[in-house]
């Protein structure tokens, strides 16, 4: 990596950082001894050349991280470069189970959270892979786009993505031509995007210590979702809407009449009736403000969903000011107090920082290729290029993640959200 990458580099990796010069030096050794243990998942020597000058362009101050302006920074033929991200016979898989590992050494504790997330990324024209008018998050209304199902690892020691898959909407599905086209595997289907995120689970929460499963409503929403994770004896903590429906067991069951069978149900109540009605709320401390503490409300019940059959608690965390807001979450843990589960609602946070410095740092979002093996290559080196990223910047000292969270971050929910299934 020449000299002037190397400190284009380092700006963007310690722009938040107090740094000594006589650190930065061995950065760059540091990058390629970091690139060394997935090198040899490489079968040639110029996959090997190739992947770490792709690595410095994504670690790099370039305006845009895309194949073309990586390659004529390092004064090299795009062509070469080119082909070996859209099109090269190199397999994402190991370098991706290398990955796993190389986290779950740096980050693994006991307490760690697998969060899984979809992200959009919009796009112009129909030719890019899976890409369709649908629920663009990013926009913020229904676009062109493509959308990837990611999975991230937190923990008190630091968070990173550590995997990433393209869904494939139903139309792309089961179009040859347009499969054929952009050279989807035969063995790829359609799933929604749950299902992926269900998928991810099954084939890697093992290869990470954790006690909790977070994502966002999208899924939480999904009764099957969290029925698999119970089946699978997976915590979770889900965000949902305010409109789901449940019944509250706190609530004792109607009197029997006389008339008819004696009733066993109780009358279904939505999430934001129940907090409506809420009288007593707990106050919980999230953490010291510059001017003062600084609290949310919260309150829980016992309850069955209706799309459920075993029992659950509903969380409702009440955000202060002017105007109250609402963040509603579903856990099958039973037994930890509210305040443990009001800020285990904050660590899911974590995964839209990873996307915001994935997408403003290293290019996540900076592609330009069409096809499905394109697709996947890039996001896998730019998990990389993040993950070295975060070990950069806690190896010079950044802040503890779990005590830098806002008020505004607990119970963090975003707009919400359409399924991309």
């Amino acid at each position: 990596m020449r000299t002037k990458t190397t400190k284009d580099a380092v700006a963007v990796l310690l722009q938040d950082c107090v740094v000594e010069p006589e650190t930065l030096a061995p950065m760059l050794e540091r990058l390629r001894d970091f690139a060394g243990r997935y090198q040899p998942h490489f079968v040639r020597s110029e996959q090997r050349d190739l992947g770490l000058m792709y690595l410095e362009g994504l670690l790099s101050s370039l305006e845009r991280k895309s194949i073309e302006p990586i390659a004529t920074d390092h004064g090299r033929a795009r062509r070469g470069l080119q082909r070996f991200v859209g099109a090269g016979l190199w397999d994402d898989e190991p370098l991706l189970a290398e990955l796993r590992a190389h986290v779950r050494e740096e980050l693994g504790d006991d307490d760690g959270a697998l969060i899984l997330d979809p992200s959009s990324f919009p796009k112009k024209g129909t030719e890019s892979v899976g890409v369709k008018r649908q629920w663009c998050g990013r926009l913020g209304k229904q676009d062109n786009c493509q959308i990837g199902v990611f999975m991230s690892y937190e923990s008190a020691k630091g968070h990173s993505l550590v995997d990433h898959r393209l869904y494939l909407p139903q139309e792309w599905a089961e179009d040859p031509a347009r499969r054929a086209k952009c050279h989807v595997p035969e063995e790829i289907e359609f799933l929604t995007t749950w299902q992926i995120a269900d998928k991810q689970l099954v084939d890697f929460a093992a290869d990470f210590p954790h006690r909790w499963v977070l994502a966002d409503e999208e899924f939480g929403r999904v009764g099957e979702f969290r029925r698999r994770l119970q089946a699978r004896n997976e915590r979770y903590l889900l965000s949902v809407d305010c409109t789901t429906s449940f019944e509250d067991l706190r609530v004792a069951a109607p009197k029997w009449k006389g008339i008819g069978r004696p009733p066993t149900r109780r009358p279904p109540v939505q999430a934001q009736a129940w907090a409506s009605r809420r009288k007593n709320w707990t106050r919980i401390f999230v953490r010291s403000g510059e001017k003062a503490p600084i609290e949310v409300h919260a309150a829980c019940t016992t309850i069955e969903a209706a799309t459920q059959t075993s029992v659950e608690r509903l969380v409702v965390i009440r955000l202060m000011g002017e105007k109250p807001e609402y963040r509603y979450w579903v856990t099958n843990d039973l037994e930890s107090s509210l305040e443990d589960l009001v800020r285990v609602t904050a660590r899911r946070h974590w995964v839209e920082q990873d996307f915001q410095r994935a997408k403003g740092e290293v290019g996540l979002d900076h592609y330009e290729v069409r096809s499905w093996v394109g697709w996947h290559h890039h996001m896998t080196l730019a998990c990389l290029a993040l993950f070295f990223l975060a070990l950069e910047q806690r190896r010079v000292g950044g802040k503890n993640l779990r005590s830098d969270s806002s008020a505004g971050e607990v119970g963090d929910q975003r707009a919400p959200t359409k399924s991309a299934g």
